[in-house]
């Protein structure tokens, strides 16, 4: 064996001691940590792969893999002055950062200089003698070495790199006494200890090969996934009276809402939304006769599959996102609804007036919105959605037809204290899907004609005395939210709005312009992970949308023609009694994906009428997610 080779086969003690001393970490652990962002190619680009150093003993694999990659080096090279500029040795030394520049890292010249290094240790000897014999291992500048920590392959190719450079001073000056026999001997000892580990890693690697092989191709998209959620919902009106004050005799109704989300990113940054969903649950204001108590998760019932959202959203910078929403968009797509109790109709509050202030559903279709971050403790949001952008008639499109404009600055003082300031100005929207029908009287004039006259001999004549059906109207709401997470288990929260209606036309004479006052507020108690963990407990107690004051007056002149023809007349007036909002609710997470909410809603004068009977609605949700 010739003297260089011999040189040779001493640089393996130190590669190896060098790799051992850094991995101190966490020998107790068998699994290696394995980087497949890259998937199949991530392997194919060094034929090996990707391993995290945080495990002593499986980081061996690596260490043959070093050792292999020296051994295999021409000796040539390490004889020849000439080729050092072409050799590892001469590679550029990294320069290591952990956590800022406090963390660099300082060279010592004695393990006892190392505070959190003891002599029992199983890497202790390993550390003396690369500290006082080849002086290439650092420490940190409090005169830690934090051993027990994860380290980065630059951290790793940082410590390798100066071993060898320090081998390669050593060479140079041919000591005769590299290392011993007994140090190579210890260096065997390991490698064979741990050889069963090496071979059941190499056998893992072979296995995740073939998986991440199968897996590309059998993929669905690889810019898309595919998630769903189905909603099972049963529920009972217990006892009550309708806004009519006719009694309603028990009903109970079983449906569902099922939605499938294709989410789609070309960034990594931005998502194209595609919802696909199915409605078989009608709302329980076409018996009760008022928009009080309705469902979220309720809507058509005739299970027609249909576009429900179709929405893109891509951030400008760090601090700007902004939405486009083609269809059914929402204020809650980018602006936060404050409300720890909001699911969407699938987790959260049962009602459609629990799961968010009701000033929010104005702002429904087709537009666009931005949310800035103003720092960490300030959030604008701004947006403008029509509701029916896609008609090119006169009274639709863009800026014809109905429209909602929101502004919302979020104030957040800590992370777990929201408060929302926010003003939605609508045109031709009055409705709200929640409260009386008084505080919906658009949409109640509306089915007023369409509902009662529509259809009849009275229906056929209304035309003729000059009424319109149309009648456009302009809003201004005002909304103030509150979120507080006092503990982990406990969050209360809230809300006030207030909306000012004025109308634009008369109906034809029917009525005379005026404004409406509506105002709304509820107090929120949500107990997360009541139970166990996963689960959600609420409480919401308010007041739906009511109509407090109303200059808007029937025309005496139009009043005998209606009485007449025996007319009903319209609803005009405002609401003098108050009906609370009580619900309560239980969500049981049965596993990740499986739910079960039962709960209770309790209206206490249904349309605000204290002539109407206490309504009482029973509710099972069961939600599935995939």
């Amino acid at each position: 064996m010739s003297k260089n080779l011999w040189k040779l086969l001493l640089l393996s003690p130190c590669v190896l001691g060098t790799a051992l001393a850094v991995c101190t970490g966490a020998i107790a652990s068998e699994t290696p940590e394995i980087s497949f962002a890259q998937g199949k190619d991530a392997i194919a680009a060094e034929n090996k792969p990707e391993i995290s150093f945080a495990q002593g003993k499986d980081a061996i694999a690596t260490l043959n893999v070093a050792e292999t990659e020296v051994n295999n080096s021409s000796v040539a090279e390490l004889e020849s002055p000439a080729s050092s500029n072409t050799s590892i040795l001469d590679q550029n030394n990294l320069e290591i950062e952990e956590d800022g520049a406090d963390d660099a890292m300082g060279q010592v010249t004695n393990v006892t200089q190392l505070r959190d290094v003891r002599p029992g240790d199983w890497a202790y000897e390993a550390l003396r003698s690369l500290v006082e014999r080849y002086n290439c291992i650092a420490g940190y500048p409090d005169g830690t070495f934090r051993g027990s920590r994860a380290m980065t392959r630059y951290e790793f190719a940082a410590g390798l790199n100066a071993c060898l450079r320090q081998i390669e001073k050593l060479i140079a000056g041919s000591p005769g006494d590299l290392a011993s026999r007994a140090d190579l001997d210890k260096i065997r000892q390991l490698v064979d200890q741990f050889a069963p580990e090496i071979t059941t890693l190499r056998g893992r690697v072979d296995a995740l090969e073939a998986r991440t092989s199968e897996l590309e191709a059998t993929q669905f998209s690889t810019t898309t996934k595919l998630d769903g959620e189905v909603i099972l919902g049963f529920a009972s009106i217990v006892k009550g009276e309708d806004a009519t004050g006719s009694r309603i005799d028990s009903t109970s109704v079983f449906g569902h809402r099922s939605r499938l989300n294709l989410e789609t990113s070309f960034t990594g940054k931005d998502l194209l939304r595609t919802r696909l969903q199915a409605e078989g649950l009608a709302a329980f204001s076409e018996r009760t006769l008022t928009q009080e108590g309705n469902l979220a998760f309720s809507g058509d019932s005739d299970n027609n599959v249909f576009i429900d959202a179709l929405l893109y959203s891509f951030p400008i910078g760090e601090q700007t996102q902004i939405v486009v929403a083609a269809n059914s968009g929402a204020a809650d797509d980018f602006a936060s609804t404050v409300n720890f109790l909001d699911g969407d109709g699938a987790s959260g509050a049962l009602s459609t007036f629990g799961t968010r202030p009701p000033i929010y559903y104005l702002a429904e279709g087709a537009g666009v919105g931005l949310r800035q971050q103003l720092g960490k403790k300030l959030e604008l949001s701004l947006g403008y959605l029509a509701g029916d952008a896609a008609n090119p008639e006169e009274d639709g499109g863009l800026f014809n037809g109905p429209y909602a404009a929101l502004a919302q600055l979020l104030i957040k003082p800590t992370e777990k204290l929201n408060i929302g300031l926010t003003y939605i100005h609508s045109y031709n929207n009055n409705d709200t899907g929640t409260g009386s029908n008084l505080a919906n009287f658009q949409g109640g004039l509306t089915r007023y004609f369409d509902r009662d006259l529509q259809g009849t001999s009275v229906g056929d004549t209304i035309g003729s005395l000059g009424f319109s059906t149309a009648l456009p109207v302009v809003s201004n709401s005002y909304g103030l939210e509150l979120s507080w997470q006092l503990s982990d288990r406990f969050v209360v929260g809230g809300w006030a709005g207030y909306t000012n209606t004025r109308t634009l036309s008369t109906l034809g004479g029917l009525l005379n312009r005026g404004d409406v006052d509506i105002w709304n507020w509820a107090v929120t108690l949500g107990f997360p992970d009541l139970g166990k963990k996963g689960n959600l407990g609420g409480i919401i107690v308010g007041m739906e949308p009511k109509l407090t004051n109303s200059s808007l007056r029937l025309n005496p002149g139009a009043l005998p023609q209606l009485t007449a023809l025996g007319i009903p007349l319209p609803p005009v007036g405002k609401n003098n009694d108050t009906s609370l909002h009580v619900e309560a609710f239980y969500q049981y997470q049965v596993t990740d994906n499986i739910s079960i909410t039962p709960g209770v809603i309790w209206l206490t004068a249904p349309d605000h009428n204290n002539r109407n009977d206490d309504l009482v609605i029973g509710v099972v949700r069961t939600t599935f997610t995939f």
